[in-house]
């Protein structure tokens, strides 16, 4: 987190991390489809031919308090996911205030989800830090295909572990949004315990996502999306790390 007390503003950063076309860029693409242009700036990417990411995809969002006069400004990254790129995948995770882990629902993806997910831990050891100590979701893509993981194998993996998670066909736009605030949540209640954040947004810690949600363009019931986590709590006190995808 970056705080800037002369600009009044608060910068927070979000990774979608996972493996080669598990579907972190058309996340970020729905995500700022789903938002108004007021709260979104210009979605970056940089692409292979085969739609793959080179480097990193990165969208922009801010909002300002509806009762103070602070900003909140969200970068959104994804890492490339071929396993070529760990420095990469490392240096955008630099700095990260919270990870999404975006795995494939394929049966065909699911040791390429597992090492991936090494992948991850090993990259954060790498920079001093646990991923117990690190907001985190795990969003299961590709719902819509054939052959994927069944409702009942997410819902078992999702009862072993604390960690919450969300499915999604991220291409139809579903679970998109779950998954974006179920992390902004996580992220929000870490960050506002450490540095007591809602006296400067003149917010109680459950309004904010609510709020958060009204400046993007969203008019639904945050706590019907929040409500579709299968597995752990929202709550960063109350989560341990027990991941299996």
């Amino acid at each position: 987190m970056q705080l800037n007390f002369a600009a009044r503003e608060v910068t927070i950063k979000l990774v979608y991390y996972g493996p080669a076309l598990s579907g972190k860029t058309t996340n970020l693409k729905a995500l700022h489809e789903l938002t108004s242009e007021e709260s979104h700036g210009r979605l970056m990417t940089l692409e292979t031919r085969d739609d793959r990411t080179l480097f990193f995809d990165m969208l922009p969002l801010v909002f300002k308090s509806e009762a103070g006069d602070m900003s909140l400004r969200l970068k959104v990254f994804t890492v490339p996911g071929q396993v070529l790129h760990g420095s990469t995948r490392r240096l955008v995770l630099q700095g990260a205030d919270g990870v999404a882990f975006i795995a494939d629902s394929q049966l065909s993806e699911t040791e390429n989800n597992a090492v991936a997910l090494i992948d991850l831990k090993e990259n954060l050891q790498e920079l001093g830090i646990s991923l117990r100590d690190l907001p985190f979701v795990i969003q299961f893509n590709k719902r819509d295909l054939p052959a994927v993981r069944t409702d009942l194998e997410i819902g078992a993996l999702a009862k072993r572990g604390r960690e919450p998670i969300f499915k999604a066909s991220a291409i139809n736009g579903e679970g998109v949004l779950e998954s974006f605030f179920g992390l902004l949540e996580l992220t929000w209640t870490r960050l506002e315990k450490e540095h007591q954040l809602a006296k400067m947004f003149c917010v109680g810690r459950n309004d904010f996502v609510p709020m958060a949600a009204r400046q993007f363009g969203y008019k639904g019931d945050t706590k019907k999306l929040l409500a579709k986590n299968l597995g752990g709590s929202l709550d960063f006190g109350d989560r341990a790390t027990k991941v299996k995808v």
